[in-house]
């Protein structure tokens, strides 16, 4: 098994610097990471997430590295609550450039017939809804500017991760990422999906053992898991005028392991 640096530094993007970025799922894993990254770009940071401690630590550490970051508690199933967010931002950084909506969750694997309907509207409340409720709410000032870059988080696979319910989420959000695409280009606001699979995050190395962990790199061609940084870096790219003539599209971010999968 082969391993990655996860603390190499990111390609430049100089067209980042100076913008806005609000970050959702921003206090741990592939949110947290995907902030550093963008922070050390020059991008002002919000992080939204429910754990304060969390968010407030990763918001500390950037402005340690000399970077601009905020914290907002947040449930972002609640309309409300990230209104009062996008209120905050204007008021303290100013109007948003990116957008990343990476809250979600990481559901137990269950089968159909174990799927209960509350954990059912649960998970897609928490996945689905959440991300439409995201972009609901800071899009009228993209469209006001008639600029910005959306990024949502779904996972590699053909049949979907985890249970039904998240697969189903999972599909909406490649849905949703391709429609807002199609109707939001002709006001000059990019759309992209990044689909992660098997990474290394706090969460992976707390309830998967070493052992699986390292079954699964050895079911991935590259021969390793991702790293937070290596989904961070497809998010800069995404967002940066690097990918300008990108929108609609769901990058998978998994190693090749997708193509090995049978369909």
């Amino acid at each position: 098994m082969t391993t990655a640096d996860p603390h190499a530094p990111y390609p430049v993007h100089p067209d980042l610097a100076g913008k806005v970025a609000v970050v959702t799922g921003g206090s741990r894993g592939i949110g947290a990471e995907t902030a550093r990254a963008l922070a050390a770009q020059g991008v002002a940071v919000c992080l939204v997430g429910r754990d304060r401690q969390a968010l407030f630590s990763v918001a500390e550490s950037i402005g340690k590295q000399g970077g601009t970051a905020i914290g907002a508690v947040a449930d972002v199933t609640d309309a409300a609550a990230l209104r009062r967010v996008a209120d905050r931002v204007a008021g303290e950084l100013g109007p948003v450039d990116v957008l990343a909506a990476f809250a979600g969750g990481h559901p137990a694997p269950l089968a159909a017939p174990e799927l209960s309907e509350e954990r059912w509207r649960r998970i897609l409340d928490s996945e689905l809804t959440a991300t439409f409720l995201t972009v609901h709410t800071f899009l009228p000032g993209m469209l006001d500017r008639l600029s910005g870059s959306i990024l949502t988080l779904s996972s590699a696979g053909r049949a979907g991760t985890g249970n039904l319910a998240h697969a189903v989420a999972d599909a909406g959000v490649t849905a949703l990422t391709r429609r807002l695409a199609t109707e939001l280009g002709p006001h000059g606001i990019r759309v992209n999906c990044l689909a992660p699979a098997a990474v290394r995050t706090e969460r992976t190395t707390g309830t998967v053992s070493k052992e699986d962990q390292h079954k699964l790199a050895l079911r991935t061609p590259l021969r390793r898991l991702g790293e937070p940084s290596d989904v961070a870096s497809a998010a800069l790219f995404l967002a940066s005028d690097a990918a300008s003539y990108l929108t609609g599209v769901t990058l998978e971010v998994a190693g090749g392991r997708v193509s090995t999968r049978p369909a």
